[in-house]
């Protein structure tokens, strides 16, 4: 069990993809996604391995939810600067926290 002090730690965001690529020198398929987390945090990216259920077509102007006090990660050639979140399905492919109705980039959950 973790006190509510310790889950406020973690900085949820809101963002939106406003660039999405292929990332075909990941060791698993993943995208490269630039995220805009409003005007506090700015465009930060992120890799995401959410190949089985999103085209790059899809992502563009999609919101999501990033934690965005996570140290940077190198994955191959690439600077990972946030987590954006997802669940697994039953086979293990994740599938995006996304946002149902517009809010505005950088807003806090809670």
């Amino acid at each position: 069990m973790i006190s509510l002090g310790d889950f406020l730690k973690i900085d949820f965001r809101s963002g939106t993809v406003v660039r999405a690529e292929s990332f075909p020198e990941a060791k698993k398929p993943a995208f490269k996604l630039w995220v805009d987390f409003g005007p506090e945090i700015g465009i930060k990216k992120s890799s995401a391995q959410i190949t089985e259920y999103y085209s790059l077509e899809q992502l563009a102007g999609k919101q999501v939810v990033g934690i965005v006090n996570f140290p940077p990660k190198q994955i191959a050639n690439f600077v990972s600067e946030v987590l954006i979140t997802g669940f697994p399905d039953k086979d293990g492919k994740v599938i995006l926290c996304s946002i149902d109705q517009p809010v505005a980039n950088g807003s806090k959950l809670f």
